[in-house]
């Protein structure tokens, strides 16, 4: 008799899918679906809620074939310095305008790792400050401001 072998960090990843696909196609009845040629606010919703849920049961069927690395810790500073970095950016755009919101996002951001010291911080940020504003700004010809209110002189 053959063991099943369990992945427990894939099974664990595709109920996760699941569970969100299941509750966001829950949520798209309570918008119009509409139809395929007349779409409602809910039908695209509803369309990607089901492929989520879909790859979330083809990664839990897959998690009972394979068995893989248990799930290891939690990495918080990266959480804590990944996930306020676009909230910032987000709430100081406008004010500090594009260039430096995102420069400092990149900077905060750029901390997550125990491995970066501060001048290759600045040094990163800067080098994708520049970048973004010349794929963005000059590139592709967005419209915002590149030096808010808060920052002119």
């Amino acid at each position: 008799m053959k063991s099943v072998s369990f992945d427990s960090t894939n099974a664990t990843c595709g109920a996760i899918f699941v569970a969100l696909g299941v509750f966001f196609a829950y949520q798209s009845f309570n918008l119009d679906l509409g139809t395929a040629f007349r779409m409602g606010p809910g039908y695209f919703p509803l369309v990607l809620a089901i492929i989520l849920t879909l790859l979330g049961t083809i990664i839990v069927i897959q998690s009972a074939r394979v068995e893989g690395e248990p799930i290891g810790p939690i990495a918080w500073r990266g959480l804590l310095f990944i996930l306020p970095a676009p909230i910032f950016f987000g709430l100081t755009v406008r004010g500090l305008g594009f260039v430096v919101a995102l420069f400092f996002a990149a900077l905060i951001a750029s901390f997550a790792s125990q491995k970066m010291r501060p001048p290759m911080a600045v040094a990163l940020s800067f080098g994708i400050t520049v970048f973004s504003v010349a794929v963005f700004s000059y590139g592709l010809g967005l419209p915002f401001e590149r030096f808010g209110p808060w920052v002119r002189f």
